[in-house]
């Protein structure tokens, strides 16, 4: 605590002022820089895809911020920190991003394993001499939850005779999964090129799903273990500090200086720098879509002849 004392003289109000008018001329320098560059435009299925996620983040904050700010509210009152209150709130508003994610997996996994089943069902109705159009509808309706509402819009559009290059395509825009990708891909080209081969396609690509659940299954067990380790780790050190700050309270006295406020904040965000390079860790990353549509298409039209050139080119 002698240490945190004599950081008095280091952290002189001066010398806090010049920090401060550091990072505001850093981040003006950064947003310049930005401005000037430019941000390059998104395609059209990337635009609807952030007003969703837009959508879920504001019903996530009506949920998950009420509760951030109670438990704000609360530390802050126990502990007297505006540092410890606000880390407290960010840390429960936070939770699922940080030491979460096992439910995404499971859901990316559950997906995948949904494509290659219903990818084997596709093979399997092919094999009867049944065309591509008629078998997507019959391999539909015995699709796994997670693919079902996908594949029923197929189905829909089918029947409203949208070109099933299209069709697909759309169907590979809803599902944005690059294991998708892969089998719409080949898909697309039977329906236009109308090859043969397909069914032994269907079966590799199916195959090759299969082994990519394995594979997510081993290391989700393997990650499942140090996630909770890393659970266990958060809940210790925030009980700890918070029972030396309300039944120790002369122990940390000298954060609740101005200084003390300061260097507290520096520990809490080296602790979030922690969780979140934790969280990085436990993610499993996936290639990106190749099979990505640009709705941005240019029309040439014919240019209307003028009345007098329709005249000259009538019969007389």
């Amino acid at each position: 605590m002698n240490g945190i004392s004599s950081m008095g003289g280091l952290f002189s109000l001066p010398v806090l002022y010049a920090l401060l008018c550091g990072v505001v001329v850093g981040g003006g320098i950064a947003l310049l820089t930005l401005a000037i560059r430019g941000i390059p435009a998104k395609p059209a299925h990337e635009k609807v895809k952030s007003s969703e996620r837009l959508g879920e983040l504001a019903k996530f904050a009506g949920r998950r911020g009420s509760l951030a700010i109670g438990v704000g509210l609360a530390v802050l009152l126990l502990t007297r920190w505006a540092v410890a209150g606000i880390a407290a709130g960010v840390l429960v508003f936070f939770w699922d991003r940080l030491f979460g994610g096992a439910a995404e997996e499971r859901g990316a996994m559950r997906r995948v394993e949904a494509l290659a089943a219903w990818t084997e069902s596709l093979r399997d109705t092919i094999a009867g001499a049944v065309g591509l159009e008629q078998a997507i509808p019959a391999s539909a309706r015995a699709a796994a939850p997670a693919l079902r509402p996908h594949l029923d819009a197929l189905v829909d559009r089918l029947r409203a005779r949208t070109p099933l290059p299209e069709a697909l395509q759309l169907l590979a825009d809803e599902i944005d999964d690059a294991s998708a990708d892969i089998i719409v891909a080949a898909l697309i080209l039977n329906a236009r090129l109308r090859g043969p081969g397909l069914r032994q396609v269907l079966g590799a690509l199916a195959k090759s799903a299969r082994e990519e659940v394995d594979m997510r299954q081993r290391v989700m067990a393997q990650r499942s273990s140090t996630r909770r380790s890393v659970q266990i780790v958060v809940g210790v050190s925030v009980a700890f500090v918070l029972g030396l700050a309300v039944f120790n309270r002369e122990f940390v006295s000298p954060y609740s200086s101005p200084i003390g406020q300061l260097v507290l904040a520096c520990v809490c965000g080296l602790f979030a720098l922690g969780f979140w390079w934790l969280r990085k860790l436990s993610t499993i990353e996936t290639p990106e879509r190749f099979l990505v549509r640009d709705d941005v298409a240019v029309r040439f039209v014919r240019p209307q002849p003028s009345q007098t050139e329709r005249e000259e080119v009538a019969p007389r």
